[in-house]
């Protein structure tokens, strides 16, 4: 089949840029694929980070046609021309913010026969804003088929598009992050690290329960642990250093608050014993499948997609969502209860999971069906 799959690839960063890369090289095996991405992603006034740009120095690339400025409609006409003019047999859309509803509805109005199928990161946004509910019908209304990664987003796109074709595939390894086996000690020493050690990895969001993890950290303080918090904040930074010092665990938590670099990933995830995603709300989380990839266990919460990535007791624990009382006896039992090999063969069995020839059947049994 040919593809043009819509969407923001590398140097742009972040996961929805890495999943859209990563879905042009693997598709690109058995199909032809172009893809056709931004040139301008979000205007600066919306963006709360300090760069939309990957500062990676080992990025994984895909050639991609910059033309789509998500703020300018003319250039939201001249892509759909142009992805009309290719005559491609299915656009894929990338899915995954209300925002961008205006511009992928413009382009998708003049794009005819080929089949549409949108790839739902996030059906709805995580924090609710107005009107989102209407720009989301305004794009996926123009989709023939939708492919999501949580039985959850499912029931979400189906309450907005009651006769909408749905496919579920795990959401695949981002497997961007090299590795140059480094062992928990060499990464330890680099980090100046030791003792027990979680982390938090990822940028730092309201929905992403932050708050909840430092307050279960005041319930461990016997258990002399240093938790990594690694990630930009788009939050109000000051307010967790505010908590921090309310709680009295200024020495148990350590914050680097930046986007890391692709190549320095790894040494993060070796340094921790454990990852915790102590999220309120989700769909699916891609560091899930980072910690799995670097044979670190998952405490998370019973939220979303995630209980479809980590199984309790198997590859690490579930637990309440907001809840930092059962957040702390998860954490405690991890460590009480803790042997470096303890969940070693259930994360590897599930990180088996998450191929990407999954997601490549998917969207070609979906086009076939559509």
């Amino acid at each position: 089949m040919k593809f043009c799959v819509v969407g923001p690839v590398y140097p742009f960063r972040g996961g929805i840029a890495q999943h859209t890369t990563l879905l042009c090289r693997h598709l690109s095996e058995k199909h032809d694929v172009e893809a056709v991405s931004f040139k301008r992603l979000y205007p600066s006034i919306l963006f709360p980070g300090k760069s939309q740009i990957d500062q990676s120095g080992k990025g994984v690339s895909y050639p991609a046609l910059p033309i789509i400025d998500s703020v300018n409609p003319v250039s939201w006409r001249k892509a759909g021309n142009y992805i009309n003019s290719t005559k491609p047999d299915a656009v894929i859309i990338e899915w995954w913010h209300a925002f961008f509803a205006p511009c992928i509805s413009s382009m998708l109005s003049r794009i005819q026969r080929a089949k549409t199928i949108f790839i739902c990161h996030n059906v709805l946004p995580h924090e609710p804003k107005p009107f989102v509910k209407t720009l989301t019908l305004m794009a996926l209304k123009n989709g023939r088929g939708f492919v999501v990664h949580a039985n959850e987003e499912a029931q979400i796109l189906s309450s907005i598009l009651p006769n909408a074709v749905v496919a579920h595939t795990p959401l695949p390894a981002l497997d961007v992050f090299p590795s140059k086996n480094v062992s928990k000690a060499e990464a330890r020493q680099k980090l100046g690290l030791d003792g027990r050690v979680i982390l938090f990895f990822g940028l730092v969001r309201k929905y992403k329960g932050l708050i909840d993890l430092l307050q279960a950290l005041a319930l461990l303080k016997d258990l002399n642990i240093t938790c990594l918090v690694v990630g930009e904040f788009y939050d109000d930074k000051q307010a967790y250093l505010t908590e921090i010092d309310r709680i009295g665990i200024t020495n148990s938590v350590r914050l680097i608050d930046e986007y890391v670099a692709n190549e320095d990933v790894e040494q993060y995830f070796v340094a921790s014993d454990i990852v915790v995603l102590p999220y309120r709300s989700a769909t699916q989380s891609g560091v899930v499948q980072v910690a799995y990839r670097f044979d670190r266990p998952v405490i998370a919460t019973n939220v979303g997609g995630l209980p479809e990535a980590v199984q309790d007791g198997k590859s690490g624990y579930l637990v309440p969502p907001e809840n930092p009382v059962e957040l702390s006896k998860a954490i405690r039992r991890f460590f009480e209860d803790y042997t470096e090999s303890k969940f070693t063969n259930g994360v590897r069995e599930l990180s088996a999971l998450f191929s990407w020839d999954k997601t490549v059947k998917t969207i070609e049994e979906l086009g076939a069906s559509l």
